[in-house]
């Protein structure tokens, strides 16, 4: 279980338009390997996002209690704005580090300040809140 926060640039707004990605997380780990207690991530990417729709590609670089290091590579992912939260899900695979060539999902609940943002110009340029980060 974790915590994401994610900024989009330009906002995400009703129509899909070219958007940036970067953001953070943080994550507690339940693992088959013991040694593994917590990892922090450094999010990036870019790609046609909406409130709607997202078709994007997302690198996750996250760096684990232990110094190792996983880099995940998302390129299927939806952002949809549903009664005022962000529910995310995205799947990728780990390109290098800790689990390489193991496929990861992060499906969470994201809080959307203004969820009426998406209809405005700037739009929703920021979520945040719970996330899981799946590895198989």
């Amino acid at each position: 279980m974790g915590n994401n926060t994610i900024e989009f640039s330009p906002g995400l707004s009703l129509q899909a338009r070219h958007t940036r990605i970067s953001g953070s997380g943080a994550y507690s780990c339940l693992s088959a390997d013991p040694a593994l207690k917590w990892g922090k991530s450094v999010i990036t990417g870019d790609g046609s996002n909406g409130c709607f729709a997202s078709d994007a590609t997302t690198v996750e670089h996250i760096t684990w209690n232990t110094g190792e290091t996983t880099t995940v590579v998302y390129r299927l992912g939806n952002v949809q704005q549903v009664a005022g939260e962000a529910v995310v899900l995205v799947v990728g695979r780990v390109k290098s580090g800790k689990f390489k060539d193991r496929t990861v999902a992060s499906p969470g609940f994201h809080v959307t300040v203004d969820p009426l943002r998406c209809a405005s110009e700037k739009g929703v340029q920021l979520i945040t809140g719970p996330s899981t980060l799946v590895i198989v």
